[in-house]
């Protein structure tokens, strides 16, 4: 289940070097080529998803838990205060590589604010509309 024009499948697979941080049988763990902070990771299942709503439960299962022993280990080794885990998923979130990855950002104490929004105040009748349309979609 790979696709051979994607990059992110070369690049867990091995095809094409990468400086490697973790793999097993089902993922490769590098170190972004544009990182936010030091020590900004990837991961990359070796099979291809275009993004989240195309990744199988089985992969899905596995991805939170290395992204929490990942993070763990920049936290014990590169000193970081805490980390972000970030996945986009289209075009208009910011996903520019149509291979499922999650980000694992580093964030230092004094660093540069990277993941942030500004809250808008939300309206009890337009949340209660938006809430039944999402639901009716998932059933």
């Amino acid at each position: 289940m790979k696709d051979e024009t994607c990059i992110f499948c070369k690049i867990a697979n091995g095809e094409i070097p990468s400086a490697t941080v973790y793999e097993d049988s089902d993922f490769r763990v590098i170190l972004d080529l544009g990182p936010a902070t030091e020590g900004h990771a990837l991961i990359l299942p070796k099979n291809h998803f275009k993004d989240v709503c195309e990744l199988d439960e089985e992969t899905a299962a596995k991805v939170l838990p290395l992204a929490a022993k990942i993070g763990a280990a920049m936290k014990k080794t590169l000193g970081c205060a805490g980390f972000n885990l970030v996945q986009n998923n289209g075009e208009e979130a910011g996903q520019t590589v149509f291979h499922f990855h999650m980000h694992v950002i580093p964030r230092y104490q004094g660093g540069p604010s990277i993941v942030k929004w500004e809250c808008q105040p939300a309206n009890a009748d337009k949340l209660a509309q938006t809430a039944e349309q999402i639901k009716s979609a998932l059933s």
